[in-house]
């Protein structure tokens, strides 16, 4: 198809410019937000010529998109010094290096929340607005690409528009995404949706064509996610977490259908979702941020019938699928704004089962999703809050220890940073099995944790914690001098492992 093809508003036409034109109008201190949700229907052209301008000019803007953006344009922005603040999420080394050597500054939010905190004006005005689109109508409306997140709300709010007409997707992608627009307070509605596959809006973003000031068109396909396959721990963890499932099955509590599924990125996630394809379950749905390869599987195996997010975040394998077989996808899949995808009303009106991904917990069940030793950002809280908190089940995965002789325990006396606490948190599962959190008191909570979840080279360490800090009393017992030594002691030895333990290695 043509370029001509892609652009049916005429208004439009006379404002086709490249990439490095687009770049200048982008002013130093703005605030530009940016369309893209991990790695998805993002900014592929313009940003990266901005980033190039930068280098050799003293400009940053504060950029905030839906989550990360693909290929290296975080990298290439930070390395530029093209950032002044980033926000609501990112997941690129390079970047994730400026920000912990404080270079680049980084607010790391609930995904549900950025478009609220601009409408609410919690948030500076935004200037300009970079949407990816897979064509514009005759209306002059977005059709989006492979992402939604938060760029109908950038549209609405931003001064200026550039829109990037991404002609390697397929005109098929029309009808997929179902946009709505949330209002401000105190005129907020409700957000009707009581199935996943509920429609609630349009198939376009609506947007004021006077804003428009530079259309650029691209080719550029999505950075593909990288896929891990599974591995011994990964496939360990999928097995508890069906395990557990059946058990609820035949407690009364879910039938075969369970309810829909909600599942963060990564390898786990995609062993775990994986996991059901050779399993007894059927009829599966998803309500969730993300489509990864292991939805497509399901749904190609006959497993899951429908999966609404808010992108399509695949490897290069799994995308050529996609895209040369949509037909057959179309009407099993919603893209939705994340706003709406991740919205409290909804996740807990369809009895969400959330599954996130844990950098550690602790034994009374807070989480740390974030940061590394407390201190060091890993990538970002997500939308884990919104489904951890709101969901039917909230369950966090992780291993029970890593790096050599494993050094690293992941489930310690105390996390060292609070993403989840444990009050939204349900189900806790390592390689080593899984602790069902509901019902228990906190002295409850830490012995099932130790006894299910922790690595036998740690288990008689929390054991001894365990036993004399609820020896001290207390609600949730602890003893402070030592809650954090484990991460100390890391630090120092560069292992969590006990001084005995460490020279009965040696």
């Amino acid at each position: 198809m043509t370029e001509t093809n892609r652009l049916l508003f005429e208004r439009y036409k006379d404002r086709i410019i490249s990439a490095e034109t687009a770049s200048k109008l982008i002013n130093n201190n703005d605030v530009v937000g940016t369309s893209g949700f991990t790695k998805a229907g993002d900014s592929k052209s313009v940003l990266p010529a901005f980033a190039k301008r930068a280098a050799l000019e003293n400009i940053s803007i504060t950029l905030i998109s839906g989550a990360s953006l693909g290929h290296t344009t975080d990298a290439d922005l930070a390395s530029c010094g093209a950032l002044f603040k980033r926000m609501p999420f990112q997941a690129d080394a390079t970047l994730r290096k400026h920000i912990n050597n404080n270079e680049v500054l980084y607010i790391d939010q609930h995904l549900s929340e950025t478009a609220e905190l601009l409408q609410n004006g919690h948030l500076p005005k935004m200037d300009i607005a970079i949407i990816e689109a897979s064509e514009v109508d005759e209306n002059g409306n977005i059709i989006p690409s492979t992402s939604i997140g938060n760029s109908a709300t950038f549209a609405a709010l931003a001064d200026k528009i550039i829109i990037e007409i991404n002609t390697s997707f397929p005109v098929e992608l029309k009808g997929i995404h179902d946009v709505f627009l949330q209002k401000e307070y105190p005129n907020k509605q409700i957000i009707p949706i009581t199935k996943v596959d509920t429609r609630i809006g349009s198939e376009y973003i609506s947007i004021d064509p006077a804003k428009v000031i530079g259309i650029v068109f691209t080719e550029a396909q999505d950075s593909p996610a990288d896929i891990a396959a599974a591995d011994e721990k990964t496939t360990a963890i999928a097995h508890h977490l069906l395990q557990f499932f059946e058990k609820e099955v035949a407690s009364g509590r879910l039938s075969n259908s369970l309810l829909p599924l909600q599942a963060g990125i990564g390898k786990v996630a995609n062993a775990v979702l994986s996991g059901f394809i050779n399993s007894k379950f059927e009829n599966l749905s998803m309500y969730s941020e993300v489509l990864q390869d292991s939805t497509f599987d399901l749904i190609d195996s006959g497993k899951m019938t429908f999966a609404s997010a808010s992108s399509i975040t695949v490897s290069k394998d799994c995308y050529s699928k996609i895209m040369n077989n949509f037909s057959f996808y179309k009407d099993k899949m919603i893209l939705r704004p994340q706003n709406i995808s991740n919205a409290a009303e909804v996740i807990r009106r369809l009895g969400i089962i959330a599954i996130n991904t844990a950098i550690e917990f602790d034994i009374y069940g807070n989480v740390n999703s974030t940061h590394i030793s407390g201190t060091k950002m890993m990538n970002g809280i997500g939308g884990s809050g919104d489904f951890a908190r709101n969901a039917y089940l909230s369950v966090f995965v992780t291993q029970s220890a890593s790096k050599e002789n494993n050094a690293i325990s992941h489930v310690l006396p105390m996390v060292s940073h609070v993403d989840h606490t444990e009050h939204d948190v349900d189900i806790l599962v390592t390689e080593q099995g899984l602790a069902d959190l509901r019902g228990l008191a906190p002295v409850e909570r830490a012995r099932v944790i130790i006894k299910n979840c922790v690595h036998p080279d740690y288990k008689e360490q929390l054991e001894d914690y365990c036993n004399r800090a609820q020896a001290l009393g207390g609600h949730t017992p602890h003893i402070l001098s030592e809650a954090l030594s484990w991460h100390s002691r890391f630090t120092e030895n560069k292992s969590m492992k006990s001084e005995c333990q460490l020279e009965e290695m040696i």
